[in-house]
């Protein structure tokens, strides 16, 4: 039984759409006014395992992930870089995507730009002043939230408590209740702007994320995730305009990420643990170890993320690939052995179980490694058997296809390569020239190639 940990229920619930086999995923994706840091790219990941995991399962996955081009901080910096807002989003929008490829990310069924659906966000703004959720001042338009009774529901607040936040302490405009926030913003001089039925302006952060996901998904959808810091005053300003707006329950199921801590500290530019993912390949890392490390925590706690973790999570991917090497190439009879293929089919429910109940990543790797374990001691006992071949093999493909983590980087052309010299390092063995030998350990170990004499023969691996 697949389970999710529903924010707005504060506990989990078993995962049934209402159209059985289809998902459809509303993702909050950049503000591209820089290159995202290695916290956005947390809750990407995930979200990127979640929508592997769903398809793993069977489900037809319509995910949807929004690319926010018009905004304060776009407007500013594209004006302190002395090019149009076009020109200056476009730069950061093709380094997310490139950023997203480095890291193994699939794409997205839709990455819409604010700026190519203005009209569906004037439309939205319509409903909701016929219905009497909105109100103008100086050119502006907001939304009135002392009309709908259930704000706060999803972060659990109570609308009398609030006060102003996040991007709307930004709005410098008319607002007759320091709660309500800016759906419509009337244009300062030298800013970009939309002629409308609703007038000149732009839109506001949060009617955005509103008008593009039910655009693509409908009124009402089945997922939507994003970071723990997006729940207020985001989250809960998308479901007050959405509900407001049409009179149905916006989304079903509310999904976020915790934050991610670097050296044990907030991320912070002047506390020097500000990374990008750019600064990180800077510094020689691996970009399948940086995903691993994201993954390894189960995603609903804070991630503690540091270089020494990042070489930790490599010398784990070593383990996994050197085991799926070690088990396709092992000597192995017909059949079965019976210990091994009880382990085998304990890890496979082990890890399946793991996943289904909130995504847990951390219970399905450990139970992945506890089987790395007793089947290397079978394998060294000689007791690898072809169908617990099959079996392990069938769960590490398992954790490619779900983790996004190839486990089988070498090229084939450098493989063909090592396994020709070690071969021929066992004919100069045979032939008593050891010096022959020693050299050709001494090529593989300079490319970072450690070998091992084994009575079923020769190994090779990565050192961890």
């Amino acid at each position: 039984m697949l389970r999710f940990h529903n924010t707005f229920k504060r506990g989990k619930e078993e995962f049934q759409p209402p159209d059985p086999g289809k998902v459809g995923i509303y993702t909050c994706g950049p503000t591209v006014h820089d290159y995202a840091h290695i916290g956005n790219f947390r809750a990407y990941v995930w979200e990127d395992l979640l929508c592997r995991y769903l398809r793993y399962r069977g489900y037809r996955v319509t995910q949807i992930m929004n690319i926010t081009d018009v905004d304060d901080k776009t407007i500013r910096k594209a004006d302190a870089a002395g090019c149009s807002l076009k020109e200056f989003t476009e730069r950061y929008t093709r380094a997310f995507f490139e950023d997203l490829d480095t890291l193994g990310l699939r794409k997205a069924d839709h990455y819409p730009c604010a700026t190519d659906h203005i009209p569906e966000m004037v439309r939205l703004v319509q409903a909701l002043t016929e219905r009497g959720f909105t109100y103008s001042g100086q050119g502006s338009i907001y939304y009135r939230i002392a009309k709908f009774p259930e704000y706060g529901k999803l972060a659990r607040l109570r609308p009398e408590e609030l006060r102003s936040t996040g991007r709307a302490e930004s709005d410098e405009y008319d607002k007759q209740d320091v709660r309500d926030f800016a759906l419509w913003k009337k244009t300062k001089e030298g800013e970009p702007s939309w002629k409308t039925e609703i007038g000149v302006g732009r839109p506001g952060w949060h009617l955005e994320c509103s008008a593009m996901s039910m655009h693509y998904l409908g009124e009402s959808f089945d997922l939507h995730t994003g970071g723990v810091d997006n729940i207020f005053p985001h989250h809960e300003n998308e479901i007050a305009q959405s509900e407001a707006a049409t009179g149905k329950p916006f989304v079903r199921s509310w999904l976020h990420c915790a934050h991610l801590m670097v050296n044990g500290e907030k991320m912070s530019k002047s506390l020097g643990n500000f990374f990008t993912l750019r600064d990180l390949l800077d510094r020689q890392q691996d970009p399948m170890a940086i995903r691993y490390l994201l993954l390894s925590q189960h995603y609903r706690k804070p991630l503690n993320f540091t270089l020494e973790g990042i070489r930790w999570a490599a010398g784990n991917l070593v383990r996994l690939e050197d085991f799926r090497r070690r088990i396709s190439s092992e000597p192995a009879e017909p059949g079965s052995q019976s210990a091994l293929s009880a382990a085998i089919r304990q890890a496979g429910e082990k890890f399946h179980a793991a996943l289904d109940d909130d995504l847990n990543t951390s219970a399905a790797l450990a139970a992945v490694f506890d089987l790395i374990r007793v089947a290397n001691t079978a394998c060294d006992q000689g007791g690898l058997r072809e169908d617990d071949r099959r079996g392990i093999l069938d769960l590490m493909k398992a954790v490619e296809e779900i983790f996004g983590i190839p486990l089988a980087r070498t090229e084939p052309e450098a493989e063909a390569e090592i396994l020709s010299l070690i071969e021929e390092r066992t004919r100069a063995r045979m032939a008593g020239d050891f010096r022959r030998a020693d050299e050709i350990r001494d090529t593989l170990a300079e490319r970072g190639i450690v070998l091992e004499d084994t009575p079923g023969g020769v190994r090779w691996k990565r050192p961890r």
